[in-house]
């Protein structure tokens, strides 16, 4: 057998184990997909949730499942760094409703030895709703509609006087689709209305939140990008988040994020991390 043969039956042999692990992948991501969209019912179309802000409960949930989140994250402003963290948990008390309730924290720590920083805080108590009102397998597109309400507490220095400070009323919209098996767009949107118990004043933000994600073939890994956009009467605000999900367990996810804020006014890069564990489904 001469080199050239050789060469050729080497090419074709990885040309072949190419193509078998191009149709393995595929035949698992119809497996997932089909596990998730036929096995039961109603109807649910598997859509990539975005890793910042993320979704109360899944697109088209089921009664019983449930999702704990731990999150960390920092961000280098000019005159002091936030350290975020968060612990959440989510669950469906009945098909295509979800429930869920937050508790972030802020920590701070002056940038070079300059003192003046915000004090530390729980910020709020956040509960939501999600009620997805459009599940079509066939388009692969779910729509839904909730509500976050957001209870404001002072800082830790101020923690009691009074508990709490303010709310925050945000009604939201979310529609998303996926294309073919891998490629998945969505759209999150909707006001925030913050009302200062003391001042008995109103402040209304409007936020648009899409993002794309590609999840790669045979896993339930995924990378995309957020694009997190904030009008506050004629300001724009827009931070991109490029992020990956990663399976480290069957229950077990770890969902790695960067900020990178179009506009440095204040804040520059920032980082994100989240554990996603998600128990096994209580039907």
């Amino acid at each position: 057998m001469n080199i050239k043969t050789s060469l050729m039956i080497g090419f074709i042999s990885l040309s072949s184990l190419h193509i078998f692990s191009q149709n393995q992948n595929a035949i698992k991501d119809s497996l997932y997909i089909k596990e998730i969209e036929n096995t039961k019912k109603p109807d649910k179309v598997l859509h990539a949730e975005p890793l910042y802000i993320d979704l109360i409960r899944d697109l088209g949930a089921r009664k019983g499942e449930r999702e704990w989140n731990l999150g960390f994250g920092i961000t280098d402003n000019l005159n002091f760094d936030a350290y975020e963290a968060l612990v959440e948990y989510e669950w469906a008390p009945a098909d295509r409703l979800g429930l869920e309730v937050e508790l972030p924290f802020t920590f701070y720590t002056p940038v070079n030895g300059n003192g003046a920083k915000p004090s530390n805080q729980l910020n709020s108590i956040k509960i939501a709703t999600q009620w997805s009102f459009f599940v079509n397998k066939k388009i692969a597109t779910s729509m839904a509609i909730g509500y976050i309400n957001e209870f404001e507490l002072s800082d830790f220095k101020n923690f009691g006087a009074p508990f709490i400070k303010g709310n925050v009323y945000n009604p939201f919209f979310v529609v998303a689709k996926r294309w073919g098996s891998n490629f998945h767009s969505l759209i999150y949107t909707g006001p925030m209305i913050e009302q200062n118990f003391k001042t008995h004043k109103f402040h209304t933000t409007y936020d648009i939140n899409t993002s794309f994600h590609y999840m790669i073939p045979g896993t339930r890994n995924l990378i995309g990008v957020e694009f997190n956009k904030t009008f506050n009467n004629k300001d724009f605000d827009m931070t991109m988040r490029p992020q990956m999900r990663v399976g480290v367990a069957e229950n077990l996810l770890v969902g790695i994020i960067a900020g990178i804020p179009v506009n440095r006014e204040n804040q520059r890069f920032s980082s994100f991390l989240r554990l996603i564990w998600e128990p096994k489904h209580k039907s």
